[in-house]
């Protein structure tokens, strides 16, 4: 069989990759439009958070509370000394020094002087204050102060931690190194973007997912004792939906994230709204507020556009506030005062960014 010119041969693989690509029609991909018809970015007053956040002790000398340990040392005066007992050890369990231990009601018993407040001074105040009571008894006391064991610097680390529980710094802490007293964060089961720190029943402000996966350090803030550091799980991921028809309360509540995804539709289906509202224009005004430590974003969603197949779905971030206005027309400021006293009574599980933003200013 004689050879085949290569004008031939480039003639044939012409025709074979007409047949293949005829065969195979290329797919396109169209890309829905957006159903946001505004976006816009607001923040907290720097001065709300710093004074929501700052740690007034900063950079001071340490306070003793109920639980510290002290050790005293008159000098010349032995027997009124308890350094002498701090090689003693309390108990197999701990590594605790012996010393003066401060009650829950910040006081101590020294000798001589009998019961003595303690609780809220620093080292140099107790030991001039020792001095002085001393001086009674003692001609020209030397004393010296020392905190040994520090137990009223308490942190309670709740939910993803691998050694969740009350925790103790031996000095004040930033958030960063409280947590690392819980081990580590089991982050492939955590919701960052739900976990807050509380202080005196309050959120603060804290964006936890800036601050360990970007590594943010203006959300490392100093932790107060008795702070509370909660990192909730996944399941409990939840965004929350209020809607109101014009001669109706408000209706809806919290509606929960199903396997860590939740869009507009599902959440207003969950919430109970039938969709035949959408008549009266009140779904293609739906305001979301998205937010996240200090930084919040608010949405205006055309949601008929996406009932209707014509926009792509919106997904909803844990802790959004959807509100649905009752007439198109509804403004935003208006919608957001008609929702007020309910967001008073939730004000609980609200992100920090609302409770701030709306309930407070």
């Amino acid at each position: 069989m004689s050879r085949m010119r290569p004008s031939v041969w480039s003639s044939l693989c012409c025709v074979w990759c007409a047949i293949g690509c005829a065969s195979t029609p290329p797919v396109v991909v169209t890309q829905m439009p957006s159903a946001v018809r505004s976006q816009r970015i607001e923040t907290l007053d720097p001065k709300l958070v710093q004074q929501a956040a700052s740690n007034e002790e900063e950079n001071k000398a340490y306070r003793v509370g109920a639980g510290d340990t002290l050790l005293v040392a008159v000098y010349g005066h032995p027997e009124l000394s308890i350094a002498p007992y701090a090689g003693a050890i309390v108990g197999t369990q701990s590594s605790r020094l012996a010393g003066l231990v401060i009650d829950n009601d910040g006081t101590i018993q020294f000798p001589l002087i009998g019961s003595v407040q303690v609780g809220g001074k620093s080292a140099n105040e107790l030991r001039l204050f020792l001095e002085k009571e001393l001086a009674a008894y003692v001609t020209e006391p030397k004393v010296t102060v020392q905190v040994v064991y520090t137990r009223s610097l308490r942190y309670h680390l709740l939910g993803q931690f691998t050694e969740p529980g009350l925790k103790y710094g031996d000095r004040p802490m930033r958030l960063l190194e409280a947590l690392s007293l819980g081990g580590s964060i089991m982050l492939e089961r955590a919701s960052l973007r739900a976990a807050y720190v509380a202080r005196n029943g309050r959120r603060l402000p804290i964006d936890f997912r800036r601050l360990i996966m970007d590594g943010d350090l203006k959300q490392n803030i100093y932790l107060r004792t008795g702070d509370v550091v909660m990192v909730p799980d996944k399941t409990s991921e939840q965004a929350f939906v209020f809607g109101a028809a014009a001669t109706s309360n408000p209706r809806g509540g919290a509606v929960q994230f199903i396997n860590g995804r939740l869009t507009l539709l599902q959440a207003l289906a969950q919430a109970g709204f039938g969709f035949r509202d959408q008549v009266q224009g009140r779904l293609s005004s739906t305001y979301v507020i998205r937010s996240a430590g200090d930084r919040g974003e608010l949405f205006t969603v055309d949601a008929t556009q996406i009932l209707e197949g014509k926009a792509a779905p919106f997904e909803l971030a844990p802790g959004d506030v959807v509100m649905v206005p009752p007439t198109a027309l509804t403004s935003w400021n208006e919608t957001l005062q008609q929702f007020l006293p309910t967001f008073q009574m939730i004000s609980g599980v609200l992100t920090p960014f609302v409770e701030i933003k709306y309930l407070t200013q």
